[in-house]
């Protein structure tokens, strides 16, 4: 004959063996947390906030008397011997920026539109033009190089100029001693050369 098998009794939820109902079961944790182990947790997690780093806030700064001329004759960015078809001439974009608030504004960017006598971008999908480092409170004037490709038709238009920097720094800067690249040096002011 067959084996026979063996009824196992398994508890069904609802109603127990002596006739009452009961509800399903609900898992409870064994002990709750003590009150040291979530003062401790919130401890934690308040000293790694106040431990962040700062996060670097972007500030607006306003731009004035914005002009566009050729670089002067002895700066590294003018290139007398490269003109030709496929290289670049040298402009310089001075102005002046006003800081309104109380500490320095730092790597700061300067952002403008510049058209040819065309109307047609000089530099195309670029509104960056370039940086202008730290600028401390009230008012500073600035200059910055741009190379415009050869053969670009003048006068230039400038307009929708910018300015925006940071509370803190957030790119790599040269220290003393590095050797800076020609475009990377200071503009000569365009008042101490004249022909």
């Amino acid at each position: 004959m067959g084996r026979q098998r063996s009824r196992v009794a398994v508890p069904v939820p609802g109603r127990r063996p002596g006739g009452r109902w009961s509800l399903p079961f609900r898992a409870r944790p064994a002990h709750p947390p003590p009150r040291a182990a979530r003062l401790l947790g919130l401890v934690c997690a308040l000293v790694l906030w106040l431990l962040a780093p700062p996060a670097a806030w972007a500030a607006s700064l306003s731009v004035s008397e914005v002009h566009l001329e050729p670089c002067p004759s002895g700066d590294v960015g003018s290139q007398s011997g490269r003109r030709g078809p496929g290289g670049a001439s040298c402009f310089a974009l001075r102005g002046v920026v006003e800081n309104p608030g109380r500490r320095p504004v730092v790597d700061t960017d300067v952002f403008a539109l510049i058209l040819d006598a065309s109307g047609e971008p000089v530099l195309p999908n670029r509104s960056r033009v370039g940086s202008i480092g730290d600028i401390p409170p009230g008012r500073s004037s600035f200059a910055l190089r741009l190379a415009v490709p050869a053969g670009t038709p003048g006068p230039f238009q400038v307009s929708n100029v910018r300015a925006r920097g940071f509370n803190a720094p957030v790119r790599s800067r040269a220290r003393d001693g590095d050797e800076l690249l020609p475009l990377e040096q200071v503009l000569i002011p365009g008042d101490d050369l004249s022909p």
